[in-house]
């Protein structure tokens, strides 16, 4: 794709970190073709995961773009998210002193002006197709069917 900025705007990453996340995944996500069928690549199951992840589209609509059955993408999404949780995990890495606690917040005080903080937290709704009878497990307060994906990041995210 030569267009970078609506690649950035679809997956909501550029192609060099799509590229790294990619080849550490792929060993994980990759499947064999059959005589029935050829299997999806891993670059494809990794953008339709990212999608899923960046905009919280169904599986549905997604289907549509990648022409993938929902169904499909109902199994690839959670296996690759796992990979990626297996793949990455590495590179979380908790202060283990109390001297880089306090290196966190200065760079927090410095950076945004916001003293004795260690680390910045949100979340967000994505939106899910909900698996068959889970009730109202994944039903949110807005009405909608959602996971909450939590990220926690230091002063440069």
């Amino acid at each position: 794709m030569t267009d970078l900025t609506s690649y950035h705007h679809f997956l909501r990453m550029d192609i060099a970190s799509f590229e790294e996340i990619l080849e550490v995944v792929s060993p994980l996500i990759k499947r064999q073709d059959t005589v029935m069928r050829q299997a999806i690549p891993p670059g494809e199951r990794l953008a339709v995961t990212l999608r899923f992840l960046a905009t919280g589209e169904s599986y549905s609509s997604l289907q549509y773009i990648y022409r993938i059955p929902a169904q499909t993408i109902g199994k690839i999404v959670p296996d690759t998210c796992r990979a990626i949780v297996k793949a990455l995990k590495h590179y979380i890495q908790v202060p283990k002193t109390e001297d880089e606690w306090k290196s966190i917040a200065h760079q927090f005080n410095n950076k945004w002006q916001f003293p004795n903080c260690i680390g910045a937290l949100d979340g967000k709704h994505v939106l899910i197709q909900p698996p068959a009878n889970s009730g109202s497990y994944y039903f949110n307060y807005k009405h909608t069917f959602s996971v909450v994906l939590m990220a926690l990041v230091d002063a440069d995210y």
